[in-house]
């Protein structure tokens, strides 16, 4: 198990949904330390600032896909053309129903899967254990 804090990326514009995987987070009762951006060129600007410096990226990322100024496809796209050797659990975190959305994360070699909101205090927890197996 790891003793170091976990660190969660959220990529969403709704400051209701950061404030709910907030609470969620700390339901959990795991040490995680959590980062939230408002869209997906903040969240970019964020890891690749990450990069340069040599610092630690999050173990897990969860991406909404509608957001202002690059949503989540987007920063997929731009993600995934970045030199990151270290293993991320990414996870698009959307309150899209349509199928086409979750057959489209499964393209990204970089995206373990589609998890539709509202994200649940047990859904996080199993994505959180499944960081600690593998680190």
């Amino acid at each position: 198990m790891m003793t170091s804090k976990i660190k969660l990326l959220v990529i969403d514009d709704d400051d209701i949904n950061i404030f709910i995987i907030k609470k969620i987070v700390e339901k959990t009762g795991y040490d995680v330390d959590m980062v939230a951006k408002a869209n997906g060129q903040l969240a970019l600007d964020y890891l690749t600032g990450l990069l340069s410096a040599g610092q630690e990226l999050p173990h897990l990322i969860l991406i909404d896909i509608n957001m202002p100024v690059l949503n989540g496809w987007e920063f997929l796209e731009a993600y995934e053309t970045l030199s990151i050797h270290q293993k991320v659990d990414m996870y698009m975190l959307s309150s899209s129903v349509y199928e086409n959305d979750i057959e489209k994360a499964k393209t990204y070699r970089t995206v373990n899967g589609f998890i539709s909101k509202p994200l649940s205090i047990e859904r996080l927890t199993e994505l959180i254990k499944q960081i600690t197996i593998v680190s």
